[in-house]
């Protein structure tokens, strides 16, 4: 395929591989910049806890449920900022769309973290304001959510799609 051929003719977009690298590596930057602040503000709030004066009361189960929130946060934040440390590693070496392959398993695999911190955080929370079961109950139904977000709701869309284009076919 030639630089000025279009990559894939049939999506309706006239573009080389270098513009939909381009355009692709925007998208997934503007993505990054939701996501990292809004976990960012999230990690603040975990790491301004153990200066509370009610968190020394804290049962061990909470304790470490906390621990692994913060280290979840953690890794979250960290993974968030790579594509950017990789993009400017990789200036200028012509490797877009291998930082855009790569920045894209990246933002799944946040996004999985960030829904297990998410779970986290409501089971703390509502274990120490309530009680372990109702911390449990509220954990199961934003656990729940989540799959239907991850799992059911791709799935009935791609269904839809393959329905739509099989009609077309």
């Amino acid at each position: 395929m030639s630089e000025g051929q279009d990559v894939d003719p049939t999506d309706g977009r006239n573009e080389s591989p270098t513009q939909r690298a381009d355009r692709n590596w925007n998208e997934l930057l503007q993505e990054f910049r939701v996501f990292q602040t809004g976990t960012q503000i999230l990690a603040a709030f975990l790491l301004t806890l153990p200066f509370q004066q009610r968190f020394q009361k804290l049962p061990p189960f909470d304790v470490a449920v906390y621990l692994v929130l913060v280290f979840l946060a953690v890794i979250v934040t960290l993974l968030a900022l790579a594509p950017v440390a990789l993009h400017r590693l990789l200036f200028r070496q012509r490797a877009k769309p291998e930082l855009v392959g790569l920045g894209s398993k990246i933002l799944i695999v946040c996004l999985a973290a960030a829904s297990l911190l998410f779970t986290g955080i409501v089971l703390f929370i509502v274990d120490f304001l309530l009680a372990p079961p109702a911390g449990a109950i509220a954990a199961g139904c934003v656990f729940v959510l989540l799959l239907v977000i991850w799992v059911v709701l791709p799935l009935v869309i791609r269904a839809q799609h393959r329905s739509r284009v099989g009609e077309r076919g």
